[in-house]
């Protein structure tokens, strides 16, 4: 085994890597970009090389980069991961040439299965089940569409080097089809730099199944059994899972020799997956074969115990493979969510900013155990426009399917992210989608059940402002009502934080925006008792904090219960740039995100009602005045900032004028309508 191991990416995966490399005492090299000097993947490391600016073609492509800090650092090997370099038989070679281990295939097998039609040639010699289709070089238009009429419709057209669902296109008919050919070929050059296609028979309800297969320089090649990736969003993975549901051992054992044979046909060495398109009726086609590390590789590792990326060492190492086919078992039920930060009701667009808050649930990390997190970003992390959106990857492992299922609910409902929008809510309703909990699985589920997996927003419910509302009080440092009596009281009668007023009555009114409504809830105190009201009526409330701003935590975070009306309720709320992340509640896995609209930021614009004159919305404190009496002032000048909320709010001139008297000093405290400046014209 080497001594030095070089992981030529980023962020997850070269975590991941770095895990087991540091288990089996590995030196690790991090490289890294300007936009990653402080990324996780590098404190993960032994040593660290920058490598370049941040978009990946100045730094994670840069072969010559990442070769020479290999060479720098006395790298024995090089693990590329998936991405970037891991299948670009040139830098493989390149690393060879240079007396440094390629964790990954020979240069000639990435080069053999980098062309899907080149590929499905080779499988057609060796026995490969092919869909019907045409694979050929002739890329004459009307030829490619006599082709097409030949198959019959409706037809698939792919790009040839094709990924990641470009240069695709569904043809219905033999009128459609050179128009939807011209637009397939424009999309594959500008994607690719290669325009050409092959056309294939498109099949109906197809399931996306893989096998993990693996070779070593011994002449020994296994398969570790499948993969159901059928749920998809833009020809994308979404949830993979293994064993797939409804699999035979006559269609697993199938399915896995053809898996060896395909491998064998290009001398194959390492990790690979080859993946299969596959009907109803159980007939499967070869798709295509990716000569690296899949991204959702746990699941297969949860269901057979075995730690992949080892094995990837140690065959690079020159040693066999750790088992053979005999020994194989499957055992129990995985499913991987990725947690990404995007937007599904926007297609699923990239969601960019820092991840302000990333709470998760109890988990083991890299490593298997009912709940697994393979992360590649932290609190206070940036999600940049460089690099692919993913937050996590949430793997869970059950006796079965529906004990998966469960947990994976749960430990969605225990995903948290502020700062960045996820797709954490659209993964709760698709593990609870009648069509997945039943294994009705295909490619086009997701299409198929969109009302359902994306609807509507609905408002928060009253639980969710609740949660909110307390979250807030704590903040101002309230005391929890019916604390316990051995709780201590403070020396200081004017120092306890009870919401005492005179009268022995407390009344507040908070403002939250919901998706574009404006809900308010009004929060009484009687004497020691609690009451809200949402717009249903006043009812007894109360509220205690179960745990408090995690270490090293920005802003505020609060695990609290509440009690309205009688039911209780508990969740988590962080407050951050004035909105309530309230999760728990409703929809599970999900956030209800409540903007608290905030009069001190807006009471210039009602101060014509006061004729002149600025009052103060809600009780504070003056922390500081910027004009004085008989100063000229402009239309939104600041002229005093209070605090309250524990937050500084400033008051502007809400018109040109000149400052006729002011009323407080710095340190005053004052209260609600209070008159703080005179503006004269």
């Amino acid at each position: 085994m080497f001594d030095t191991l070089l992981i030529a990416n980023r962020g997850e995966i070269a975590c991941r890597v770095a895990a087991t490399a540091r288990r089996l005492g590995i030196r690790t090299v991090a490289v890294y970009s300007d936009a990653d000097a402080n990324a996780r993947h590098v404190a993960a490391c032994d040593i660290a090389v920058h490598i370049g600016g941040p978009e990946p073609r100045a730094s994670y492509l840069r072969a010559d980069a990442i070769l020479q800090a290999a060479r720098d650092t006395g790298a024995g090997a090089i693990h590329p991961g998936y991405g970037f370099l891991s299948e670009n038989e040139a830098f493989a070679e390149a690393a060879e040439k240079a007396g440094i281990a390629f964790v990954g295939p020979p240069a000639s097998a990435i080069a053999a299965m980098g062309s899907k039609s080149a590929a499905k040639t080779l499988m057609d010699k060796a026995g490969v089940p092919l869909v019907p289709g045409y694979h050929g070089d002739n890329q004459d238009p009307q030829f490619l569409k006599e082709q097409a009429d030949g198959i019959g419709y409706p037809v698939l057209i792919k790009a040839s080097a094709g990924g990641g669902g470009k240069g695709m296109r569904v043809v219905e008919s033999s009128a459609a089809f050179l128009d939807a050919l011209a637009s397939c070929q424009r999309e594959a050059a500008s994607s690719f730099g290669d325009d050409r296609v092959l056309i294939e028979r498109y099949l109906q309800k197809p399931r996306h199944i893989e096998i993990q297969v693996f070779a070593d320089t011994h002449g020994n090649c296994v398969y570790l059994f499948e993969r159901d990736c059928s749920v998809q969003r833009r020809h994308q993975k979404v949830i993979e899972e293994a064993p797939a549901p409804g699999m035979t051992e006559e269609r697993r054992r199938a399915m896995g020799e053809a898996a060896v044979a395909a491998a064998r046909a290009v001398g194959y060495v390492g990790a690979g997956t080859v993946e299969f398109i596959a009907e109803p009726d159980g007939r499967f086609y070869f798709m295509e074969m990716n000569t690296r590390l899949q991204v959702e590789h746990p699941v297969t590792e949860m269901i057979t115990g075995h730690d992949l990326v080892e094995w990837q060492l140690r065959v690079a190492a020159g040693q066999p493979l750790p088992a053979r086919q005999e020994d194989l078992r499957i055992q129990g039920h995985a499913i991987e969510a990725r947690i990404y930060a995007e937007n599904p009701d926007k297609g699923f667009l990239p969601s960019i900013g820092t991840l302000a808050y990333l709470g998760l649930p109890a988990h083991t990390a890299f490593a298997n155990g009912d709940i697994r997190v393979d992360g590649g970003v932290r609190t206070g992390d940036t999600i940049t426009p460089f690099y692919d959106p993913m937050i996590a990857k949430l793997i869970v492992r059950g006796a079965d399917r529906d004990q998966a299922r469960a947990r994976m609910l749960q430990a969605l409902a225990q995903t948290q992210a502020v700062g960045v929008q996820t797709n954490v809510a659209f993964l709760s309703r698709l593990m609870r989608d009648s069509a997945f909990a039943a294994a009705d699985l295909d490619t086009g589920l997701i299409e198929r059940q969109r009302a359902t997996l994306l609807p509507e927003p609905t408002p928060a419910a009253p639980s969710a402002l609740a949660l909110a509302t307390a979250a807030v009080l704590v903040r101002q440092g309230l005391a929890q009502p019916h604390a316990p009596a051995t709780a201590p009281r403070p020396a200081d009668p004017w120092d306890a934080r009870d919401g005492w007023r005179l009268g022995n009555r407390y009344q507040r009114t908070l403002q939250w925006i919901d998706n574009g409504e404006t809900r308010h809830v009004v929060v009484t105190r009687q004497g020691g008792d609690w009451t809200l009201d949402s717009g249903a009526g006043a009812q007894p409330f109360t509220w205690r904090v179960q745990a408090d701003n995690a270490a090293g935590t920005p802003g505020f975070v609060h695990d609290l219960r509440v009690t309205l009306g009688g039911l209780e309720s508990a969740g988590t709320v962080v407050l951050h740039a004035d909105k309530a992340h309230v999760f728990g509640t409703g929809d599970a896995g999900g956030a209800h995100v409540l903007d608290l609209y905030d009069p001190l930021a807006h009471a210039q614009d009602t101060q014509g009602e006061h004729g002149g004159s600025l009052t103060a919305p809600m009780p504070g404190k003056i922390i500081s005045i910027a004009v004085k009496a008989g100063d000229s002032v402009t239309k939104g000048q600041p002229l005093l900032v209070m605090e309250a909320m524990k937050m500084e709010h400033t008051i502007s001139a809400p018109a040109d004028g000149k400052v006729e008297e002011l009323f407080y000093a710095v340190g005053d405290q004052v209260t609600e309508g209070a008159e703080l400046v005179a503006i004269g014209q």
